[in-house]
Order: structure tokens, then sequence, then C-alpha cells
């Protein structure tokens, strides 16, 4: 595609949709043209964002509209998939697609149809694009010499409120490891080049949410849990998660062991959430710890002030949206599949299930893997 500036249409505008206006916004080849947002007070706040955006009063009319060249779905979770639908059928533009994917079991086969119909589809793991994440990645398997153990920790805030507070049952969201933990699978799969075999967790919902009722209803969504998981490659990786931690320092740590060593990753949560009494926020930290000799190395990765104003994950979404800009234009690759999106799914799926029957879970034998 050669045209100078490609034009987004917007399909929800809560929290994350906004963000990735702001980050669109710093694009130099890249708009919003329209914007599809239900809620009337959303939109209005979308469009002091964008506003040479055209508002659309369903999906269908936003397809119509002239100067729309890829479509972003932000909705939540539970809409995603029909979404992705909608579009293949009416017009087959380019998609970036918020995670998670899909949200049941029972819809996992659609995926593959989605493949067959829609030219691109980038599912949206911004946690690959924060810059000491990256920097992780790059880094990891010279400073491990083959990663053995890999741990991933996020210790951070409760779910926030959403529209119609449809992120407090598992129903909407698919559970608290999809919606909240794909983004931690989707990097162990991508640090250990391997896919799972075996998943076994352990959580309950001890904290949050307890004093809320809708509908006559309590949520059902998890605060906190480990996830162990089995790779073919023979590595083991683990999560932790605490959402009653916003206390931390730092909001997400990542830590990989190899032979020759050790190296680490520390980020820090939203600025907007740290106490303005304690001083500057903190700095990202890459750590390096070699075995022979010993001696830890730390880094600091500053990421722009710029695009830290612009969102809450640390300038991953300018990032991303840069990639799949370039993916448009036929300049890049994708480089987060729908299979991608789907192993996330399926690892988080098998984490629900495994913590609420408390047994491991084998996923060639409850999913159906791709060959």
């Amino acid at each position: 595609m050669s045209k100078s500036s490609i034009g987004y249409g917007i399909v929800g505008c809560g929290m994350m949709g906004r963000e990735h206006i702001r980050n669109i916004a710093l694009l130099p080849d890249a708009h919003v043209a329209a914007i599809f947002e239900p809620d009337p007070s959303m939109l209005a706040a979308a469009l002091a964002l964008a506003p040479d955006a055209r508002p659309a009063g369903a999906v269908a009319e936003l397809l119509a509209m002239d100067g729309v060249d890829c479509v972003l779905i932000a909705s939540p979770n539970h809409r995603h998939l029909a979404q992705l639908e909608e579009i293949a059928e009416r017009r087959p533009l380019p998609v970036l697609v918020e995670k998670p994917l899909f949200t049941d079991a029972a819809d996992e086969k659609r995926i593959a149809a989605l493949k067959a119909k829609l030219p691109l589809v980038w599912v949206a793991m911004e946690y690959r694009y924060m810059p000491p994440v990256a920097a992780f990645l790059e880094q990891a398997g010279d400073a491990t010499g083959g990663i053995r153990m890999l741990t991933i920790r996020e210790h951070r805030f409760p779910f926030l409120a959403k529209v119609g507070d449809w992120n407090r049952f598992n129903r909407n969201t698919g559970g608290t490891f999809v919606e909240k933990c794909c983004h931690f699978f989707d990097l162990m799969r991508l640090i250990l080049k391997s896919d799972p075999v075996r998943v076994m967790a352990s959580a309950g919902q001890a904290v949050n949410h307890l004093d809320e009722h809708y509908g006559g209803e309590m949520p059902d969504i998890l605060d906190h849990g480990y996830v162990l998981i089995d790779f073919a490659s023979g590595a083991r990786a683990m999560l932790e998660l605490c959402m009653f931690a916003e206390g931390s320092r730092y909001q997400e740590e990542l830590s990989a062991v190899g032979g020759n060593g050790k190296i680490e990753c520390r980020v820090p949560g939203p600025g907007r959430f740290w106490p303005q009494h304690l001083g500057a926020t903190p700095v990202p930290e890459l750590i390096i710890s070699p075995r022979n000799p010993p001696g830890s190395r730390l880094l600091e990765i500053p990421v722009d002030p710029q695009l830290l104003a612009a969102g809450d994950h640390n300038g991953s979404t300018y990032f991303e949206h840069a990639r799949f800009v370039a993916a448009v234009r036929g300049q890049g690759k994708v480089e987060v599949t729908l299979q991608d999106g789907w192993w996330a799914v399926v690892m988080g799926l098998a984490a629900q299930k495994s913590a609420r029957g408390g047994r491991t879970i084998n996923l060639a034998g409850e999913f159906a893997l791709p060959t």
C-alpha cells in the first residue's frame, strides 16, 4: 500500500482503545479515520483525541467508510471473534486485534476460517515491544547459554472498572489467566522458542471484588495464582500473578537461567499510578549475572517520556503500531500471528482448567493443537 497515511478504523474506545489512538497520533504515516464506540462518553473522549475521525454507528458502517485502510479491535474480550468474522465477511481489511483472540475453548476452530479470509491479522501482544523486555529477548540466549528455567512475575493493581463491568466475570473475559496473562504465555513461547505440552496451576480469589455484586452475582475472576508449564524443548516456565500488590516498585519481573548464567528484567507499572511522594518513577532494569566469572551487571533501559505519556505499557504500543503499519504497507511481516494468539489463549484456558480441577492438563489430550 503506497498511501501517504494509513487510515485506521477503531472498534472500541475504552482505556486501551484510547491508548491506541494516542500512539497512532505519534506515527508520521498513520491516522484515525473512523471510530465505532457505542458508549457515548467514551466515544466523546475518543473523538477529542482524534477530532478528524468520523463516528460510526456499527462495525458495518465503519467498514463502508472511505479512508479506512485497516481496523483495530479494542472492544471487550468476548466481542473480538465475532467482530473479526464480520470484517472477514463484509470487507477483509488488515486487522490489529487486541488480546485475547477468543475466550471459549469451543471457539478455537473458528480461528482457522479467519486465516483463510483475512489478508493480515496481527494479535496485539504489546508486552513484546516494551523496551526492557525487547532487550531481555535480544540478550537472553547469550546470557544464559540456553534457557532452562523461565519465571515471569506480575505483582500489580486489581482489575480496573470497565463499562458494564464486563471484566468481572469469566464468561466475558475467558478468566484471569486468559484476560490478563495471555501476554505472559505469549512471551514464554517467544523466549523459549518452543510450544507448551503440560500446564499445572493453583489459583484463587482471595482479596479483590469480594464485596461486589452485579445483578445478584459476585465476580468469579481469580486475583492470584501460580502456573507451571513444561515445554517441548525440556525447558520449564512459571508464572506468578498477584493482583493485590500495587505497592510493588516493579510490576513485571522476568528471570531466565541457563548453564552459563542468569538474566533478569524489571518493568515498572503505569506512571500515573506511581505515588508522587516517592519521587520519580522507577527506570526499567536489565540485570545480567554470569556464572563464571560471577558478578552481576545492571543496565538501565529508559523509555522515551513522550511514549510513556501516551499509554500504560512502557512505550510498547507505539512500537507495535509502527511495525503493524509497516506490515500493512507490505514493508514488514506479521510478528504476532493468529497461531501465536491461539496458543496464548489455550495456555490460559488450560491454566484456568487446571486451577479449577486441581490436575495437570496435557494440552495434546484436551485441545486440537496445530500440526
